[in-house]
């Protein structure tokens, strides 16, 4: 699979920051986790990803701060090992270099299959349940305070990037484990999250542009 699927998978689990509980309304269980997880604007963060690649005896690891911004899309920028940024909007995927370089890795107006991503991606973040329910078999556990979703693709599609996605937390999702069909194994952690402040920097929006 190319680096932007990549890319796709994972800003799709910061995606999943906002809105991945909100997958099957009809479910009381998953009801509750509705009712206590938050859907800022614009939630800002670090993550942390440990990435197990099949043939590798190390894992592969990564840090750096994530910008979710309801309205405008996904801001995923490394800091190490290699700085370097991703910006997912509804229409493309944008990578960006440490030298400033900027480069399309996907548009969905002339790749129309990147569109089947971006509009689950965005789906996650508006909570469209009715968008989310066909696409996913749901596994739901209560951990204390907290929860565990366990996401299981029903699709053709989503099934060729990754066997299972599951999340852990509590009015934030904290982790997230993706199993990848070809049994790649990455976990990625988030702290530091804030929903302050409400509304996008000027250099966060330029970002965007």
């Amino acid at each position: 699979m190319n680096r932007a699927n990549r890319f796709a998978r994972a800003l799709l689990c910061a995606v999943l920051l906002l809105a991945a509980p909100l997958v099957q309304a009809a479910d009381p269980a998953i009801d509750a986790i509705t009712q206590a997880v938050a859907r800022p604007e614009v939630l800002r963060g670090q993550f942390t990803q440990e990435k197990q690649v099949s043939g590798f005896k190390n894992p592969l690891r990564s840090q750096g701060r994530f910008v979710v911004a309801r309205q405008h899309g996904v801001i995923w920028t490394t800091l190490k090992p290699f700085p370097s940024e991703v910006v997912v909007t509804a229409d493309r995927i944008l990578s960006r270099q440490r030298d400033g370089s900027t480069r399309v890795e996907l548009d969905a107006r002339q790749q129309p299959a990147m569109r089947s991503v971006n509009a689950i991606m965005f789906a996650l973040m508006s909570g469209d349940v009715q968008a989310l329910s066909g696409p996913f078999n749901v596994t739901v556990s209560r951990e204390g305070q907290g929860w565990r979703l366990q996401l299981t693709p029903k699709s053709a599609m989503l099934a060729k990037a990754f066997q299972s996605l599951t999340l852990q937390g509590d009015r934030y999702v904290r982790q997230v484990e993706i199993v990848e069909a070809s049994k790649d194994h990455t976990l990625i952690q988030f702290n530091a999250l804030s929903e302050a402040p409400a509304a996008l920097s000027a250099d966060e929006a330029r970002r965007f542009e």
